[in-house]
């Protein structure tokens, strides 16, 4: 991720509530990003979406080269 994209993730997670930034004044800046409330109550839900993920790597592995296998014969 270029930083360009990571700043742009993070002011979109501020916005929408996600995530709080805190700038201390310093030489060179210094940001802390942390979550909130409603940031934290997606931990659960990430947590088990990468529990399913783990658990299903070796069916995606297959699906994709599948795929791929199937793309080189098109």
């Amino acid at each position: 991720m270029t930083p360009k994209a990571l700043t742009e993730t993070l002011r979109a997670m501020e916005y929408d509530g996600l995530i709080s930034r805190t700038e201390t004044p310093a030489n060179p800046p210094h940001v802390e990003y942390a979550l909130t409330d409603l940031g934290e109550s997606l931990l659960v839900p990430l947590r088990a979406v990468r529990k399913w993920a783990e658990s299903h790597a070796p069916d995606i592995e297959r699906a994709r080269a599948q795929a791929g296998a199937q793309a080189r014969v098109l």
